[in-house]
């Protein structure tokens, strides 16, 4: 319900060739997931993907000091699979993927706008891929189907308040932000 509201709300500001790049090796990194899944606790691997939430974060802001540091890196295909692959296992695994792409969407410099638009539609194809997967490993049920039911207010009002505040913030602040946020969500991940 929320990758819908936000397709909705940002269509128009997708920058596909980039949803392109990323989802053959995020799918990829669903499957994989979702195989070794089962094999697997969350005490293991929500730390793992912190670290590299971590990382990506500090790379960025190691970039924000030396810009011409790995200048064009985030545009080469070994770059766009690793962290392909990377967010499509988060996706699956604890739906964190989120900062890993934004995180890539700030490194190949695209504004703010493309940022959330092409998160959104990345997120949309992605987690309908993931809905097999999802539905095999008893992640979907009519219980949790009843609570995205009852949760459909809130988030159409967090979409558009989201839209709102992201048209009124400076790309820099935007970009601070994206930045403070990915590290937040990766120190909960590694300390649980």
């Amino acid at each position: 319900a929320g990758d819908i509201c936000a397709v909705i709300a940002l269509h128009q500001h997708v920058r596909w060739e980039y949803v392109r790049r990323m989802l053959p090796p995020a799918c990829v990194g669903v499957s994989l997931a979702a195989l070794f899944m089962g094999q697997i606790s969350d005490t293991t691997y929500k730390p793992l993907i912190g670290w590299i939430v971590l990382f990506l974060a500090l790379m960025h802001v190691a970039r924000l000091r030396w810009p011409d540091w790995m200048g064009g890196v985030p545009h080469t295909p070994p770059a766009v699979w690793t962290i392909g692959l990377f967010a499509g296992a988060a996706t699956m695994l604890a739906n964190a993927a989120g900062p890993i792409v934004a995180l890539y969407c700030i490194a190949v410099g695209l504004p703010k706008f493309e940022v959330v638009g092409t998160l959104a539609w990345f997120f949309f194809i992605i987690n309908v891929f993931k809905i097999p997967f999802s539905a095999g490993l008893g992640l979907i049920r009519s219980d949790t189907l009843m609570l995205n039911v009852v949760l459909l207010p809130a988030v159409i009002v967090g979409v558009l308040s989201g839209r709102w505040i992201v048209h009124r913030l400076p790309q820099r602040v935007f970009d601070l932000l994206m930045l403070a946020f990915a590290t937040i969500a990766a120190l909960r991940l590694i300390l649980g």
